[in-house]
C-alpha cells in the first residue's frame, strides 16, 4: 500500500506538469470578492477496494450511481480569511439481484473557514478548519446519503505559483479529521498542480487522499458503499477548464479512484460551471 501511494504521487507530479488548473487551495479571496461553482456529478462503482488493496466485483452483481448537484461558495470577508460553504442534493440508487434501493435528499453540509498565515516570493501559508453536518438526511435509510456523524477538520494549506518558468501553480494540503461516533478518524492529503495552457484554457490535476487511523469500530455496512468504516482511498483529478467570459467558466473534470482499501472503487465525473467575481 506505501509503495503503491509513493508511486502515485510521484506520478501525478510528472504528469501534472503537462496538466494544470485556474484555482489553487492555499489562497484566499479578496475582501468583498467570491468564487461560486455549481457542478453536476455523476458517480458510478460496480467494485470494492479490498482490505489489501484488490479489487472485486459487488456481491450479487451490484451496482452503485451517485447522480448530485453540488454548489461550492468561497468569500472573501477579509484579504486574508475566506469563508466556505459546500452543499449537495443528491439522489443515489444501489441495485443487485436481491433489491433495488433509492434514496435523494440533501447530503452532508460544509462550512469552513480558510486563514492566510503567510505569503512571499516562496509561496503562501494558509490554513483552515471544516466542519461537516450531516443533519439533512437520515443516517438510518437502508441507503443512507452519509455516515450521519459530524466531521471536524484542520488542514495546512501551502501554494506556490510557478510564474514566469511555468505558467501555473502547485498547491499542497495536510489535514487531520476527527469524527464522531463510530466511523475512524482520517489523515488527508491532497498534491496539486495546475497550469494555462492559453489564456483562457487551462488543466488541472490533483492527488486526493484519504488514510484511516483505524481508531473505529470494525463493522459491516449494509448500504452505502461509499460510507465504510475505516477505509483508505486515492483519487486522481484530471481537470480541463475554459473561462468564455472575464469572470465565466466551466470545467469537465474526471477523477477516477486509483488505489484503497475497504471502499467502493468508483469513477466521478462532473460538469461544472463557475463565476469568479473580477
Amino acid at each position: 500500500m506505501k509503495q503503491l501511494l509513493t508511486s502515485s504521487v510521484i506520478a501525478a507530479i510528472i504528469v501534472a506538469i503537462s496538466a494544470g488548473a485556474g484555482f489553487a487551495g492555499a489562497w484566499t479571496q479578496e475582501k468583498g470578492k467570491f468564487y461560486d461553482k455549481l457542478g453536476f456529478n455523476f458517480y458510478y462503482a460496480s467494485k470494492n477496494f479490498d482490505p489489501d488493496g484488490g479489487k472485486s466485483d459487488f456481491a450479487n452483481g451490484g451496482t452503485f450511481r451517485d447522480y448530485n448537484l453540488n454548489n461550492y461558495i468561497e468569500y472573501g470577508l477579509t484579504d486574508d480569511l475566506t469563508l466556505i460553504n459546500s452543499l449537495v442534493y443528491k439522489r443515489i440508487d444501489k441495485s443487485d439481484t436481491t433489491a433495488d434501493l433509492t434514496t435523494w435528499g440533501v447530503g452532508d453540509i460544509d462550512v469552513a473557514a480558510r486563514y492566510r498565515l503567510a505569503e512571499g516570493t516562496w509561496g503562501i501559508l494558509s490554513i483552515q478548519a471544516l466542519l461537516k453536518i450531516p443533519s439533512a438526511y437520515d443516517k438510518n435509510d437502508r441507503l443512507p446519503l452519509g455516515n450521519g456523524q459530524f466531521d471536524y477538520e484542520g488542514k495546512l494549506l501551502f501554494g506556490r505559483s510557478l510564474y514566469p518558468h511555468i505558467p501555473g501553480y502547485f498547491n499542497l494540503e495536510l489535514g487531520y479529521r476527527f469524527r464522531e461516533g463510530d466511523p475512524s478518524d482520517e489523515f488527508r492529503y491532497l498534491v496539486e498542480f495546475g497550469i494555462d495552457v492559453t489564456r483562457s484554457l487551462y488543466g488541472r490535476l490533483k492527488l486526493d487522499g484519504i488514510y484511516s487511523i483505524d481508531n473505529g469500530n470494525r463493522y459491516g455496512y449494509d448500504g452505502n458503499p461509499t460510507t465504510t468504516n475505516n477505509f483508505d482511498l486515492g483519487k486522481l483529478e484530471l481537470t480541463a477548464g475554459y473561462k468564455f467570459a472575464p469572470a465565466w467558466g466551466v470545467e469537465l473534470t474526471i477523477t477516477p479512484s486509483v488505489y484503497g482499501q475497504n471502499t467502493a472503487a468508483g469513477t466521478n465525473f462532473t460538469l461544472g460551471l463557475f463565476y469568479k467575481t473580477p
